[in-house]
Order: C-alpha cells, then sequence, then structure tokens
C-alpha cells in the first residue's frame, strides 16, 4: 500500500469518529445548524473512501489499454467529492428552509457545543496535515479530500459561533439561517473542487513557474543541441508530461543526438518529481526564433 492510500485510509478513520462525535452534538441539542455540519462530515468519509479507491487505480502500472498509465483516476475522485458536496449543500438548505419556517428551540447547548468543539479539533489538525502531505505528494486526491476537511473546520467554526449566538440571544432563527449559510460556504468549495479537477482532465498545462523550470533544465543540459521549441507540459495526476522538439546540428550523428536527449532527460527527472519527457529531435535548419537556445 502506498503513502498517499494509508493517508487516504487515516483519513476516512478520522472522518468517521468526526462523524460520530458531531452527530452526537445534533443529538443533544437537536439543532439544525449542528445537523447541517454532521451531515457534512458523512460526506467526507465517503470522499475519503473515493480518495482510496483512486489512488489504488492510479498506482496501477501503465499496461496495453492505459499505455500512459492511470494517474487521471485521482481527477475522477475530486470531480465525485465534488458532486457530493453539492448534494450535501441542497439537503443542509431543505432543513434550514423547515428551520426559518418553523424555528425549535435547542436542548443543551452547551454540552453540545463542546462535542462539536472537540471534532472540529480534531478536524482541523488532520485537514492542515493532509493538505501538506497532498500537495507534496502531488496527490490531486488526497488536495481534494483536505480542502474538503478543512471547509468542514470552517463550516463547524461559523454553526459554532451561530448557536453560540441562539444562547445568548434567544433567537430560534438564527440556527437555520447559520445552517443556510454553511451550506452557501459548502457549495462554492464543492464548485471549485469540481473546478480544478476538471482542468486537470482537459490536460491543463503545468505552472508558469514549473514550465520556466523546464525551460531552463533543457538550456543547462542541452550542449550540443542549437535549440528546443515547442515545449509542452501537461499534468494528469502526480505525473508530469513533457514534450518538445530538439535542434541539433543537421551533422550530427545519431549517438551523439541521443547522448544529449539522454542528459536531458535524466536533469529533469532528477528536479521535478514525477516527470516525463519525450523528445523530438529535429536538424537544424529546423530552428525558430522564439525556442529555448541551449548552446
Amino acid at each position: 500500500m502506498t503513502r498517499t492510500e494509508k493517508a487516504a485510509l487515516l483519513s476516512a478513520a478520522i472522518g468517521i469518529l468526526v462523524t460520530a462525535l458531531k452527530f452526537a452534538a445534533f443529538w443533544l441539542t437537536g439543532s439544525i445548524a449542528l445537523y447541517s455540519d454532521a451531515l457534512e462530515s458523512i460526506i467526507n468519509v465517503v470522499a475519503a473512501i473515493c480518495a482510496f479507491v483512486a489512488l489504488r487505480v492510479a498506482a496501477q502500472p501503465a499496461d496495453d489499454d492505459h499505455p500512459y498509465g492511470h494517474h487521471k483516476a485521482e481527477y475522477f475522485s475530486a470531480v465525485i467529492e465534488g458532486t457530493l458536496i453539492i448534494v450535501a449543500a441542497l439537503l443542509i438548505l431543505r432543513e434550514a428552509y423547515q428551520g426559518i419556517v418553523s424555528p425549535k428551540t435547542i436542548d443543551t447547548p452547551v454540552v453540545g457545543l463542546a462535542v462539536n468543539g472537540l471534532a472540529t479539533v480534531i478536524n482541523a489538525a488532520w485537514g492542515f496535515v493532509l493538505l501538506r502531505r497532498g500537495r507534496a505528494w502531488r496527490s490531486p486526491a488526497l488536495v481534494a479530500d483536505a480542502r474538503h476537511v478543512i471547509a468542514d473546520v470552517v463550516t463547524s467554526g461559523g454553526v459554532i459561533v451561530g448557536v453560540a449566538l441562539v444562547m445568548l440571544t434567544g433567537v430560534l432563527v438564527l440556527d437555520p439561517l447559520v445552517a443556510g449559510l454553511v451550506a452557501l460556504q459548502i457549495l462554492w468549495s464543492g464548485w471549485t473542487m469540481m473546478r480544478d479537477s476538471i482542468n486537470g482532465l482537459m490536460d491543463q498545462a503545468a505552472s508558469p513557474e514549473m514550465i520556466q523550470k523546464i525551460r531552463e533544465l533543457i538550456s543547462m543540459h542541452g550542449e550540443g543541441a542549437l535549440e528546443a521549441h515547442d515545449v509542452r507540459t501537461r499534468h494528469a495526476g502526480s505525473a508530469t508530461f513533457v514534450d518538445f522538439h530538439l535542434v541539433v546540428p543537421g551533422e550530427m550523428s545519431v549517438a551523439e543526438s541521443h547522448a544529449i536527449c539522454d542528459r536531458i532527460e535524466n536533469g529533469i527527472e532528477a528536479a521535478v518529481e514525477g516527470v516525463v519527457v519525450t523528445i523530438h529531435v529535429e536538424p537544424g535548419d529546423e530552428a525558430k526564433a522564439r525556442g529555448v537556445p541551449v548552446i
């Protein structure tokens, strides 16, 4: 089992614990806002399981049917998570509307808030750890899961404030209003998650900073060539694919040009984790002024 798969399983386990605590808080209080918080945590658990399955698929090596690997499976996980988040938000909005129409009193709010607060602290600690790991390991599935957990923490903070205001003011309608605000925040989180995942499925290019780094590496390790042009990149999960045309002197032998390609590939692979490099060699008269000089 890979480190990312272990992280996804641990996230699911923590999500189950947090969800149980939040439903206990809802059971103690009857608060719609606390119900909305608990419902969103259920989605966290489902999302973590989806992330685990996606990571298992993405870790499979390339085969005849998928010669470029299975990296994009992680993006499907993030799209599913985004969809689940949106569904949860719509369910919460329905409960919030009913609460506004028929406000209900909150029972034992102090105990309920204490239980919910404990769940929130656990969630916050894990969310930030998971986000760092996901970014360091370049895993879209873990990053999506971490963002969802952190969004849940923000949600919980708002809910705790809202229920506390109900306690202090006695205005019962504040409880469903807070739940409605939580739902809107969740909707935004789900939309941004789906947008980022769709960009990955559409072969979005690497960041400008990474592209610049790759161009510098080509120039640094391309001694003997004339230029590199048409440099292209795309992300697929934790992998980054790079391809470009390398212009060499027309009289250069195949062995010499191949040695230059090997040097460039090794240089990029040493500096960029998970990179796959493809180079097309061309003779000197194919040089373009807009290319990357490598002399």
